[in-house]
């Protein structure tokens, strides 16, 4: 089973309609036709894959404010990888401007603690999984762990005029599928026939995107707190309704990243193995490390371990 996408694993069915929203933003999971209403944020940032970095998350709320967003989605992965999940979202809850969709790092803690029959048995005694295991028991001390299972999935913001903008951490159908210029024509047509929408805002992949399917705008939001595309920028998307349309802005934002480098080493985070060691290399050098080397090991019947993370080192040295 590959974990980067848990691609096998079957979509979560224990959230509850979202209760509390803007008269513009609407549950999916809701059946019955959808009100056009007039938008009163004009316009909106939308973040996501914050990973516990809360120094990127400053750094970006402060754009936020600075660029004159009146509204914010979370687009899920607001916690896990790094060492401020607790922090990052405290910072958020505090806002009342800030609305939830669930990422799959944000469920996999929950599902971590209650040792899920979604995850696989041998992954609970797996010394690589020791950062998620500590995340979760950070958010559990907090009271703050099982708070994402009220977070829908997909949220809809409306415009009267313009087309539907749908957004999900992944896609609608599950939060660990990947939306970008990469997509296929075909699925982007599906989703958006399905749903009704003329724009999908998409996140997980850590880098942005842009794209136009037939019409269909495809849009990423890349990530604040871990980037993988050689740009260590905190990233986000801010987007604006005209009467041209909706116009995205793929914003990048500057920030010392030397303070949470170093709070791998004193949160105790990195103390936990190798994985935590793989999540701070990637806030280091704005790579996908983790993912690739755990593809590797999956096709080479390799453990995970510090060896094996030094020959894949190697390996990437030399390509």
């Amino acid at each position: 089973m590959s974990h980067p996408r848990f691609s096998d694993l079957p979509l979560p069915t224990h959230h509850s309609p979202l209760t509390r929203s803007f008269p513009t933003f609407h549950d999916l999971r809701s059946t019955g036709p959808f009100p056009r209403t007039t938008l009163l944020p004009v316009r909106v940032a939308v973040i996501a894959d914050i990973h516990g970095n809360a120094d990127a998350l400053r750094a970006v709320l402060a754009d936020v404010q600075a660029q004159g967003a009146e509204a914010l989605i979370v687009n899920g992965d607001v916690v896990n990888r790094g060492p401020d999940s607790v922090e990052v979202l405290q910072t958020l809850l505090e806002r009342p401007d800030t609305r939830f969709t669930l990422g799959n790092h944000d469920d996999l803690l929950r599902l971590w603690q209650l040792r899920s029959e979604q995850l696989p048995a041998e992954w609970f005694t797996d010394p690589f999984w020791g950062a998620t295991e500590w995340s979760m028991a950070q958010l559990d001390r907090a009271g703050l762990l099982h708070l994402p299972a009220d977070w829908p999935m997909t949220l809809r913001l409306q415009q009267a005029g313009l087309p539907d903008v749908l957004l999900a951490h992944g896609s609608p159908d599950h939060y660990r599928e990947s939306l970008s210029e990469r997509t296929a024509p075909q699925r982007v047509a599906e989703i958006a026939a399905a749903h009704g929408a003329g724009v999908l805002v998409a996140s997980h992949i850590h880098r942005q995107a842009d794209a136009d399917f037939a019409g269909v705008r495809v849009l990423n939001t890349g990530a604040v707190g871990s980037p993988a595309d050689g740009d260590p920028r905190a990233q986000y998307l801010l987007l604006t309704a005209t009467p041209q349309g909706w116009q995205p802005e793929l914003r990048r934002v500057p920030y010392d990243r030397s303070g949470v480098l170093k709070r791998f080493q004193t949160s105790g985070l990195l103390d936990t193995g190798l994985s935590a060691e793989i999540f701070r290399d990637e806030v280091q050098t704005a790579r996908s490390l983790y993912t690739p080397y755990w593809t590797w090991t999956e096709e080479t019947g390799r453990p995970r371990n510090a060896e094996t993370w030094q020959q894949f080192g190697r390996l990437l040295a030399t390509s």
